[in-house]
């Protein structure tokens, strides 16, 4: 099911501050009700969630700590709880729901450092302490662990210093905030009529996300009343748009202008940002600062087949989907199949006369059987009546990836083996194996296609719930696996010589993700042009900073990607907050410039690539969008969080020049 506009829900009141996000209504409901929502529970968030509102201690006997099994293609469901310890688990939490309902719901009590800390080390393995300031920041009570801590009033000399932030996506909008918490005088430069970047603009059919939404959510912001599991495009988009409201950032933004380039004037120690308006305006301002929020996946990548000008079709990009495209009735052309098309694929075939799927390289696809399914009615209950519960079911679904299958895709030299590169790998492989048999035991001849010749976690993994194999099976699809050889007035010519005639070609084939900042212009000093110094072989100083780029502060840049484990918005969120320590140091020196050293820059990216060289996406044949022309992969971040939470967490002077 798709979700309309209509289906969410209702806007709430524009004087609504970030802390809406929190609000929950009393409890009501009969014994036998709890009692009913609490068995849809998440259990070990729903225990952390009561310790938290209760103060019990009960709620974290040793007896009911999840184990946490490390991540296979599967996650343990409740954390590996026995059978024994979820039912004293429910017991207890419906026990402690009946007294808070009996009491009146009282307001909770703020929680100590240390109440915060047991019920964190509850929830994680032991032998983690040195996870703890990232988990702080992630569970984000009672104080806003990420705020920037200071006040740009503080510093006399820093009056008028103005910031420039480019796009208004998740990173845009962190950026936006804790500029607005030091009281920075900032603009959000947005290209789009309204924020919300990737998940503005993706609105092709079955669009939704991937990654479990809690975890895909701010820190600041953590919404409880989440519908889905894996939400779809309108409401991961309402979600921001109310985070915008609700921050009262959406006066800084200006929609509708595109920046064009960014040029540094030394004079001035400040960038010249060049923009233009939809109406063909320019429009030039100084800036001390800019930070760049355009994201990776957000420039579509059509490939220029021979013969695409003499198509008297439709030929259209997933990320540039609009309205009035229509496939009921057609015979439609489905170029690729990564993460975009998995999700069309199966939301149109049912509609289309004819589907030609094209595929290069089959995806290995993580079982997920509630991928397109609603959150259990007890667990949409207790989000909406038990204070803090979202916010523990997000820090459970980010403490369960931030190892996520990192182990699973490291190289062990002495695995013997054509396709998997170590026995974790091997176990993995086969476990996706075994359902993809399962899924095409009738079909034998898809098996073959859509059984993937290279290593788990070489390329994207894919969520899967049976929908992309029933949709392969369909009367009306045809898989086809030769290459593309040249386009004709009304088909698609592959290198067999076979013809597919088709009316609409929907291009799922990705985005320049290699050309960060594509296509703005940016030159640094002296004239350099950071795309031909690049010479399409991005690289960054913690994927944040350039040499000879000074005041220029990137989110999303090179080798910042997470693939396996981690989150993109814990990574984003530790770019800004480093972004902001950085601003700190220098207004508060009474610096005006501040521009990375080369030294730390090579040997970081020094140690950036030998970590990839020992990961499955780096020595695997198969092509990925991670890789670069040279075959460098310069996407990938290829180790755990940790080592970027303790890298961003403080600026380091001595690895720059401060002028």
């Amino acid at each position: 099911m798709r979700l309309k506009e209509g289906d969410l829900p209702p806007k709430a009141d524009e004087e609504e501050t970030l802390a809406a996000f929190d609000r929950v209504m009393p409890i009501v409901a009969t014994d036998a009700e709890i009692d009913a929502a609490v068995r849809d529970a998440d259990l070990p968030a729903l225990l952390a969630a009561l310790a938290m509102l209760t103060q019990d201690p009960a709620l974290l006997a040793d007896d009911l700590k999840p184990p946490s099994p490390s991540m296979t293609a599967r996650i343990a469901p409740q954390g590996g709880m026995s059978a024994e310890q979820q039912a004293k688990a429910r017991a207890l939490a419906t026990q402690a729901l009946i007294r808070y309902r009996d009491a009146g719901c009282p307001v909770a009590p703020t929680p100590s450092p240390e109440w915060l800390d047991r019920i964190v080390q509850f929830l994680i393995r032991s032998g983690h302490d040195d996870l703890m300031d990232l988990l702080r920041h992630e569970v984000n009570v009672p104080d806003d662990q990420g705020a920037p801590g200071w006040h740009v009033s503080e510093f006399p000399n820093a009056a008028g210093v103005k910031v420039a932030v480019v796009g208004s996506g998740f990173a845009g909008i962190t950026a936006a905030y804790r500029l607005k918490q030091a009281g920075l005088d900032f603009t959000v430069f947005e290209k789009n009529s309204e924020i919300g970047g990737v998940w503005w603009e993706n609105t092709y059919p079955g669009c939704r996300l991937d990654t479990p939404n809690f975890a895909y959510s701010l820190s600041f912001a953590q919404k409880q009343d989440w519908t889905q599991q894996f939400s779809q495009q309108p409401e991961i988009l309402r979600y921001l748009q109310d985070v915008v409201r609700r921050a009262g950032i959406r006066s800084n933004i200006r929609v509708n202008t595109e920046v064009e380039s960014l040029e540094f004037d030394e004079a001035k120690a400040a960038w010249k940002v060049t923009a233009r308006t939809a109406d063909g305006g320019v429009h030039v301002e100084h800036f001390n600062f800019v930070i760049t929020a355009m994201g990776l996946l957000n420039r579509p990548h059509v490939p220029d087949f021979p013969g695409l000008e003499s198509f008297r079709g439709e030929v259209v990009h997933s990320a540039a989907w609009r309205p009035d495209v229509s496939v009921k009735g057609k015979r439609v052309a489905l170029i690729g199949t990564g993460a975009s098309a998995f999700q069309i694929g199966p939301e149109i075939y049912s509609q289309v006369d004819k589907l030609h799927v094209f595929q290069r390289n089959a995806p290995w696809m993580l079982p997920t059987p509630t991928y397109h399914d609603d959150l259990k009615p007890g667990i949409q209950w207790l989000l909406n009546h038990v204070p803090a519960y979202g916010r523990w079911v997000r820090f459970w679904q980010f403490w369960i990836g931030v190892e996520g299958r990192l182990h699973l895709v490291e190289v062990d030299p002495a695995w013997q083996h054509e396709v998997s590169i170590s026995a974790g790998n091997e176990a993995l492989r086969q476990e996706c194996l075994a359902t993809l048999q399962q899924q095409f035991a009738d079909r034998p001849d898809l098996l073959v296609h859509a059984t993937p010749n290279y290593p788990p976690g070489a390329k994207r993994m894919l969520r899967d719930n049976g929908t992309w194999p029933q949709m392969l099976k369909a009367d009306n699809v045809k898989l086809v696996t030769q290459e593309i050889s040249h386009l004709s007035e009304n088909a698609i010519h592959t290198r067999d010589g076979q013809r597919h005639e088709v009316d609409l070609i929907i291009c799922a084939t990705g985005f320049k993700a290699a050309d960060f900042l594509y296509p703005l212009k940016v030159t640094g000093r002296d004239g350099l042009d950071l795309h031909a110094h690049w010479d399409g072989d991005c690289r960054a100083y913690l994927g944040i900073s350039v040499p000879g780029f000074p005041n220029l502060f990137m989110t999303s840049g090179p080798n910042t990607g997470v693939v396996v484990n981690g989150s993109a918005i814990f990574s984003s969120e530790c770019q800004v907050e480093y972004s902001l320590r950085a601003l700190r140091h220098v207004l508060g020196q009474g610096f005006k410039t501040v521009d990375c050293r080369t030294g730390p820059y090579v040997s970081y990216n020094a140690w950036i690539d030998k970590g990839n060289e020992t990961k499955a996406w780096a020595v695997a044949k198969t092509s990925s969008w991670y890789k670069n022309k040279s075959g460098r992969a310069a996407q990938t971040w290829p180790f755990g969080m940790l080592e970027y939470w303790n890298l961003t967490a403080t600026f380091r002077p001595e690895d720059h020049v401060l002028s």
